[in-house]
């Protein structure tokens, strides 16, 4: 009971009503989501982005590609991702990234990229490496804030437009 009067003193009652609502909503559609991803691809993880939303973590993995996604709980699944890091498997040791898309500033690319890595471990993969080519440049800056936040080195050549970033995992 106490912790009820705590929390009422945080949040009025209509706004936790409304939190809870919130949450029903994501559980059912995740439930309904993970059965028709299941369908087509591997399932990894259900995870939380920003802002505490539900999203599930799903993965097409080939000998030579792997395609990790995400798509939030917040609607209906209906065969696309909302998010997603395409990786090439480029020799024993290193899993490269291709490309990174979707919605950004959600937090989606975080937990993509733990997901990532976690493959890369499970793969035994020391290294995953990426590119940053000339039309990364108009986002640059966020990019290398991206990528330090995940704990990869990063060299960037702004004369040539290009640059590369690497993680180790030893």
């Amino acid at each position: 009971m106490v912790y009820s009067a705590f929390l009422d003193k945080e949040k009025g009652r209509d706004e936790l009503k409304e939190e809870l609502d919130s949450l029903e909503i994501q559980l059912h559609r995740m439930q309904n989501n993970m059965k028709e991803i299941a369908k087509k691809s591997e399932i990894i993880s259900i995870d939380q982005a920003n802002e505490e939303q539900w999203v599930i973590i799903y993965a097409d993995k080939g000998k030579k590609n792997c395609q990790v996604m995400l798509h939030e709980c917040t609607k209906p699944y209906r065969g696309d991702w909302d998010s997603a890091i395409q990786a090439e498997f480029r020799s024993d040791s290193t899993l490269h990234i291709a490309d990174i898309k979707g919605v950004q500033n959600k937090g989606f690319g975080s937990v993509l990229m733990k997901h990532l890595k976690e493959i890369a471990r499970e793969e035994n993969m020391q290294f995953i490496t990426g590119d940053i080519v000339e039309r990364d440049f108009d986002h640059v800056n966020r990019l290398k804030h991206f990528y330090r936040k995940h704990h990869f080195n990063i060299k960037i050549d702004h004369e040539h437009l290009s640059g590369e970033i690497v993680w180790n995992d030893r």
